[in-house]
């Protein structure tokens, strides 16, 4: 059975190679197209993870309508020379075309952006008088509510986040192609040379943020961004609610977002 198993991934990825070959070398449509059926599950993937952290009336089939224009683009425009697995350019091509739907759409009301940015400016103004990450309490004298108000903002913040780190963790190589740095730090394969100062510079600061959040945080924002659990296992692990640990991830991402604007 199991040799059976490793004959069929072989020959998969003989028909692979050979539909890359006659695509990019004719430009053959039918070659496109199976390669497009091939790579489809790539983008069922990538609108499972993002639809768990949308709102209920986000439905995943549109998600998945806009993740195949991603998918296409990066099919069409994958270089076979790059030192690159196609997979990681694909995901950050297909997460990319997702995003961009949504923002187009303008779906998250202007009063949580604006909250967002609120609370952003007084954890960084904060963050700057204490040296240190403020509390909860803190935050919300600064905007003048009160801690359960703080706590319902970045409720109705997190339902209305999408892929918040990685529209952060983002550069642009020398061909203007979107790469992701978490898609870019899990890849085995080298990032192209003409944007590694750039990648390697993020990382650095990203790093550093990440270092100073408080610890709670921290461990939400490495089980979901690097161990890829869902709010909800996350609140399993550390024995509370999703909605809690949905806060946590928001004040994180809040945190961070501060932060690598503030040292642009």
């Amino acid at each position: 059975m199991g040799e059976g198993s490793t004959l069929e991934t072989n020959v998969k990825a003989i028909e692979l190679k050979d539909l890359w070959r006659r695509y990019k070398a004719t430009g053959d449509e039918k070659a496109r197209e199976r390669l497009v059926v091939a790579y489809s599950p790539l983008v069922k993937y990538v609108s499972g993870r993002m639809a768990s952290g949308l709102p209920a009336h986000v439905e995943e089939a549109d998600l998945i309508s806009y993740g195949l224009v991603g998918l296409i683009s990066a099919i069409e425009r994958f270089d076979l020379e790059r030192e690159i697995k196609f997979e990681t350019y694909a995901i950050t091509r297909i997460k990319g075309a997702i995003i961009d739907e949504l923002r187009s759409l303008d779906w998250v009301p202007r009063s949580v952006r604006a909250r967002a940015r609120e609370i952003e400016r007084a954890n960084s103004k904060l963050e700057h008088e204490l040296q240190r990450a403020p509390t909860d309490e803190e935050m919300a004298a600064e905007l003048g509510s009160t801690v359960e108000e703080f706590q319902e903002s970045l409720l109705q913040i997190s339902n209305s986040s999408v892929a918040a780190l990685d529209e952060l963790w983002t550069v642009s190589d020398s061909s203007g192609d979107q790469v992701s740095l978490l898609d870019t730090l899990q890849d085995p394969g080298a990032p192209d040379p003409a944007h590694v100062m750039d990648i390697t510079d993020l990382k650095d600061r990203v790093a550093d943020a990440i270092a100073r959040l408080p610890e709670r945080e921290k461990l939400v924002v490495a089980l979901y961004y690097y161990e890829n659990l869902t709010l909800r296992e996350i609140g399993e692990v550390l024995g509370v609610t999703e909605s809690r640990i949905s806060q946590l991830h928001t004040k994180a991402v809040l945190r961070l977002r501060s932060r690598l604007q503030g040292e642009d």
